[in-house]
């Protein structure tokens, strides 16, 4: 049987003297690094299971920034992202057996025979799995009250803010051929899209220039000095150069850093590109780690597949806590 077939307690263990209780007996069953969807999606799902489970949130990523999302289905007039984590939490609130700490994991060691001990700001504690949630840090161009335009007019998905931006015009920020492809795609949902490098590199490929042009996709090797706007809507950027780019929407096309501290720390294996490894089932390389959302892959960053994830890597957590004599392999 798979992961997800398998419901049940979970058996005893001990935890290392220290280590902070949840004010449940033995510990965590599983601590949940991330309280973003995949994060929540996990911790939920592993509550339903009858674990004890132990999440860490900061409150920040990118659920909370001011993005609606409209791909995710059974919302039809979309949802913000904040709101749907105020509603996971409200759901968590349901299950006495989970716990919230509003604080950044530092450091997990440990393994899955005696446990892991997980760090945070001077505070200790133990569980017998761990979920890595902690997505990514999105390079956004930085100009004054930046924050105030990510998901309103700033964006980093086509899948989840393309559709909105038909007609309208676009200006894609990044120096390198991801940015030109992007650039291309855009161009199939409006004739209005110019490139800005925003780097002292250019890195587009030759090829990538040729479709650009053929495409009367401008490319405008600059860097941003200012951005004019209100209300998280902008309207123009202006160059170092001293140019005047009007837009509606800006596409961040600038890369993102994968949050893997821990996950390195812990001795997890890692793609060529940064991101954890994972199999179908969300197992990383290390026993008893699970990984789930953004942190694992460099594309699909949406807030569906992240809830997937994160069930995933909750059902498969639950499987690996099950005594030899509940599982069928």
């Amino acid at each position: 049987m798979t992961a997800a077939t398998h419901t049940g307690a979970p058996d005893g263990a001990d935890h290392p003297d220290g280590a902070d209780d949840l004010n449940v007996a033995g510990g965590a069953d599983v601590a949940v690094v991330g309280g973003g969807p995949a994060g929540l999606s996990a911790a939920l799902q592993l509550a339903r299971y009858g674990r004890r489970v132990l999440v860490l949130d900061t409150g920040q990523g990118r659920s909370t920034h001011h993005q609606t999302n409209r791909n995710y289905l059974g919302f039809p007039d979309g949802i913000a992202t904040t709101q749907l984590r105020d509603l996971g939490r409200r759901q968590l609130a349901r299950y006495p057996h989970v716990r919230f700490a509003a604080h950044r994991a530092t450091g997990v060691v440990g393994d899955a025979r005696r446990g892991f001990t997980v760090q945070a700001q001077g505070h200790v504690w133990w569980a017998r799995a761990v979920v890595l949630a902690t997505g990514v840090l999105d390079h956004f161009p930085h100009f004054p009250d930046w924050q105030d335009y990510v998901g309103r007019s700033m964006f980093w998905c086509i899948a989840c803010d393309g559709y909105e931006s038909r007609g309208r015009r676009i200006l894609v920020v990044g120096h390198t051929n991801a940015a030109a492809g992007e650039a291309m795609q855009l161009h199939s949902l409006t004739r209005q899209v110019r490139l800005l490098t925003n780097s002292r590199r250019d890195d587009i490929s030759t090829r990538f220039r040729r479709r650009l042009a053929a495409a009367g996709v401008p490319i405008v090797h600059d860097g941003i000095e200012a951005a004019e706007g209100a209300d998280g809507r902008l309207s123009a950027i202006v160059t170092r150069g001293g140019e005047r780019l009007l837009l509606d929407a800006l596409f961040s096309i600038q890369g993102a850093t994968p949050e893997t501290a821990l996950a390195r720390g812990l001795g997890v294996r890692l793609n060529a590109h940064g991101y954890v490894e994972v199999d179908t089932e969300q197992h990383t390389s290390v026993p008893g780690v699970y990984a789930a959302g953004d942190i694992t892959a460099p594309h699909s960053h949406q807030v569906s597949a992240a809830v997937q994830e994160g069930a995933q890597a909750a059902s498969a957590a639950n499987y690996f806590l099950y005594p030899p004599e509940l599982k069928a392999d």
